[in-house]
């Protein structure tokens, strides 16, 4: 532990006049005062010199015993981390000395004075290479973590994010309000955070998962555009781009058809890149209808950055003597395949790995083949007669030295999965474009899914989106069939933003209710004061949410949102710092009517 300060005062001694890494050749000659932390202290068997550091960088400081005699007393006795105030001018560095890899390089600070206002422990890791220390670690001691260059350079580049959609938002006409936190549980997806009331024993709020229905009231309430950065909350198992609570810029517009929402949210993008990054966005973005990113990719949000496009190859063997795939054919599924070019070649290890992870995902084979130019080599080249080989050759756009791999069964599972190996083998072989920016809308989503599981209609969205008014009669005879107007912003892989136009009519509303299994006294108990919403005159309206996390994770150029939070949690929704969740005391269980039991 560092020596009790009994000097202590919470009052710095002098007011600060600058940040240490704003400084420059041009303050030359300037009286400045500074505070910040060591970052790092060299003592020279006189002259000490210290690294200060603050929010904007670090400046070198010169302690001199025969300019100052206490303050190279306080340098020769300050460490790591001490908080440290100090005044002193602005010298040019001598010839030799300029460090050309900081902005402050060609400067130092001549110190006249020194206070040390607060001393530090020993750091559990170095500030300046927590890279290489474990996670674990670094949330634990997050208020240290938080002072890394990597940490502070991404919160900021967080906000100038934030900073250019409000703007982009102001100027568009959009008024931000804020919604509750305290709301009611509604079926959304995932499952609720529930807060138990005191004041009414045996009841619960819901941390809300989303504005949704707030922000459809808020356009029946005549607001007509609104926007807010909305805390939400899910409790869902976590992942690397996954949080218990999130931050979405939530917008609604009263009116609008599916382009007006695209033009919209391109806008506040590339306001967004502009403010962050500097970077002008290409306009407007491509679209792509789900059928098709399913069919080509395997997946609603496709990795443009790279090809390897999924191949249907079913034309291709029909009437095959091939028994595994002429069996498939005849149940009526299909035969997708993965065309891996000469430049990327699989070990018969790697491909028998592969096929055992097929396997045990979905309990489907994969059957591949190399194209030689001396004939096809692999386990099933032998069962694929000449014709077929033409055919597959001009469905699979093959080349000599091409690793075509194929999955029979239906497409809901086969091109699912394949998108998972198309996006293994991208990362193996290098063969995204790291440094595009591929954007994309990605259209005509299903209204509806089928839930094995629940056995029963299930929203794809969520139960408020609107059908396409092409599709409504569908609605009566085959719902699954049915497209909404729903959309998602995607860029390079990852979900951007989705939303969709809305029911604004309760009579459409209850009947997807129905649809969905959930009847209409169980609706009106549930959704009750949306449905009396929705019949005082509610107009057309429909929205998008942004995950801000998610937008932040791909300006500041990392994979894991835990870097661009500022107080995340781990994979077990757990804050290390803090020690949350946590027990609590008994008497507040028993003011709240809650029993534990495990």
């Amino acid at each position: 532990m560092p020596e009790k300060n009994n000097s202590f005062s919470p009052l710095p001694p002098w007011p600060r006049t600058d940040y240490c890494g704003n400084l420059r050749a041009t303050d030359a000659g300037r009286e400045v005062a500074l505070w910040g932390w060591v970052a790092t202290r060299r003592d020279h068997g006189g002259l000490v010199f210290i690294d200060l550091r603050d929010r904007e960088g670090i400046v070198q400081l010169v302690f001199n015993p025969a300019h100052d005699a206490d303050a190279h007393l306080v340098a020769s006795a300050a460490r790591s981390e001490y908080y440290v105030a100090v005044k002193g001018a602005v010298v040019m560095r001598r010839e030799g000395t300029v460090n050309a890899e900081l902005p402050t390089g060609e400067i130092e600070i001549a110190v006249t004075a020194a206070e040390v206002l607060n001393p530090s422990n020993a750091p559990p890791f170095p500030i300046g290479g927590a890279e290489n220390t474990a996670e674990e670690v670094r949330l634990k001691y997050r208020y240290l973590d938080l002072r890394r260059d990597g940490m502070q350079r991404n919160l900021r580049r967080r906000h100038q994010a934030l900073r250019g959609a409000r703007d982009y938002l102001d100027a568009n006409g959009f008024i931000e309000i804020e919604t509750p936190i305290l709301f009611r549980a509604t079926p959304e997806g995932a499952r609720d955070y529930l807060v138990p009331s005191r004041v009414n024993p045996g009841k619960f709020y819901a941390l809300p998962q989303s504005p949704q229905l707030l922000k459809q009231i808020l356009m029946v309430g005549g607001f007509d555009r609104y926007y807010q950065i909305a805390r939400c909350f899910r409790d869902e198992d976590l992942r690397a781009n996954r949080q218990p609570e999130f931050s979405q810029i939530d917008i609604e517009m009263t009116g609008p058809r599916p382009e007006d929402i695209y033009a919209m949210a391109e806008g506040m993008m590339a306001s967004i890149y502009k403010f962050a990054l500097g970077v002008e966005l290409a306009r407007p973005f491509p679209r792509m209808p789900y059928a098709e990113a399913i069919e080509r990719f395997g997946s609603d949000k496709p990795d443009l950055r790279f090809g390897l496009e999924l191949k249907n190859l079913t034309a291709a063997f029909a009437g095959t003597a091939f028994k595994v795939f002429a069996d498939v054919l005849a149940r009526g599924e299909a035969i997708y395949a993965l065309a891996l070019p000469a430049e990327c070649q699989l070990s018969r290890r790697e491909l028998d790995e592969l096929i055992e992870s097929i396997k045990s995902r979905q309990g489907l084979g994969l059957a591949w083949v190399k194209i030689n130019a001396d004939g096809w080599q692999g386990p099933v080249a032998k069962f694929i007669n000449d014709d077929e080989r033409k055919r597959v050759v001009e469905a699979a756009g093959l080349h000599i030295g091409d690793t075509l791999l194929m999955v029979a069964g239906t497409p809901g599972k086969v091109c699912p999965l394949l998108g998972d190996v198309r996006l293994q083998l991208g990362t193996k072989f290098n063969l995204r474009d790291d440094a595009a920016l591929k954007f994309l809308w990605v259209v005509d989503f299903p209204l509806f899914d089928y839930s094995d599981e629940e056995k029963r209609l299930v929203s794809v969205n969520h139960p408020f989106t609107a059908p396409n008014p092409a599709d409504l009669a569908l609605l009566d005879s085959r719902p699954l069939d049915a497209r909404a107007l729903a959309y998602d912003m995607v860029l390079n892989g990852q979900e951007m933003g989705g939303g969709s136009i809305r029911i604004h009519n309760a009579e459409l509303q209850l009947k997807v209710f129905e649809l969905l299994g959930i009847p209409r006294d169980e609706a009106a108990a549930k959704f009750g004061f949306l449905l009396d919403a929705l019949g005082y005159g509610a107009p057309p309206h429909g929205g998008i949410a942004f995950g801000v996390d998610r937008i932040a994770m791909m300006v500041c150029g990392t994979d894991s949102l835990r870097d661009v939070m500022a107080f995340p949690k781990t994979q077990k929704a757990v804050d290390p710092m803090s020690g949350a969740p946590s027990e609590v005391d008994p008497r507040q269980l028993r003011e709240l009517s809650i029993k534990v039991a495990l």
